[in-house]
């Protein structure tokens, strides 16, 4: 009975289109969020050619590019479920791990563009248009907020729905900062005002982007999701009856919702085809409630365990 391989009893879900949150089905939000923004994008870049506000443009270029990165999200969702092929016998569902950590590179490029151009107005301030460039920072704050919270109950069960909320919520930071920034600045005239609550709002999205770029770094290297404990995967295994030991124990994701595991199960000596079969129907079953949707195991006996060099 050494070195069986079955999938009985192996059951999958895998609508990537519907998670739970205040919009069920996710592709709505994400082309809501692009229609949105892509208008924004129009009326601040109308605005700064017509007003020759260089902040207003330069926000405008930000905010298109989050335009791309929410297409892009959209993108990989469609791309997750298309068929496995004879090439890619997972079919496309790795792209949205890839656009995870694409839109954490991008984060991180705008908060260096925004930096840039934070310390070059510091050092030689501007004039600013400040009580015009408050309104139009103003309508930003209520479209990216309301981008935002399309995905905000969702941010937590895929990482491109916490990309594109971290990207909304950064740009709503940013438009607020602007709002405050124009207002003060219009009051007081002291234009370096605006360099001081950029570098403000990049520390707050900094600190949020960090953790979906390491999170997508550990993903796209096959790493352990972070919500699954592997030591208690193997206490789980044991705690069933008749398996007496589990190794080569292999854990890493499919895509940003769904995660796959393989292991070596030894079992008891006296355990038959059937039995073996409960075991591991068992044992799937308990891993699905720890968010591993598909389980590949290989049984062997105790009298048969593989030595290190053979697993």
């Amino acid at each position: 009975m050494a070195h069986t391989h079955s999938h009985n009893g192996h059951s999958h879900s895998h609508d990537h289109g519907h998670i739970h949150g205040p919009i069920t089905n996710i592709n709505t939000a994400f082309v809501v969020g692009i229609v949105l923004n892509l208008a924004f994008v129009v009326i601040e870049a109308g605005v700064g050619l017509y007003s020759k506000s260089l902040a207003l443009l330069t926000d405008a270029g930000h905010n298109l590019s989050d335009v791309a990165s929410l297409a892009l999200a959209l993108l990989a969702f469609r791309l997750a479920k298309v068929k496995p092929t004879h090439t890619f016998t997972y079919g496309y569902r790795k792209t949205t791990i890839l656009v995870a950590l694409l839109n954490a590179v991008i984060l991180l490029i705008a908060i260096g563009g925004i930096g840039y151009e934070a310390a070059m107005r510091l050092n030689h301030p501007q004039p600013i248009e400040g009580r015009e460039v408050a309104i139009v920072a103003g309508v930003g704050i209520l479209i990216n907020s309301l981008t935002a919270f399309l995905f905000f109950r969702s941010q937590h069960t895929d990482l491109n729905i916490k990309g594109a909320y971290l990207h909304m919520a950064a740009d709503a930071l940013v438009s607020l900062g602007v709002v405050f920034a124009g207002l003060l600045i219009s009051a007081t005239g002291w234009y370096w005002v605006d360099s001081i609550t950029s570098f403000i709002v990049i520390v707050v999205i900094l600190i949020g982007t960090w953790g979906l770029l390491r999170d997508s770094i550990i993903l796209s290297l096959d790493g352990v999701p972070k919500d699954i404990n592997l030591d208690e995967v193997e206490s789980k295994a044991l705690q069933i009856k008749g398996i007496h030991k589990i190794h080569h124990i292999h854990i890493w994701a499919i895509s940003t919702t769904e995660n796959a595991l393989t292991a070596h199960l030894v079992l008891d000596s006296n355990t038959d085809f059937e039995a073996a079969d409960q075991i591991k129907k068992q044992l799937r079953h308990e891993l699905e409630h720890m968010n591993i949707q598909h389980a590949t195991f290989e049984t062997e006996l105790v009298t048969q365990e593989c030595t290190s060099r053979q697993c």
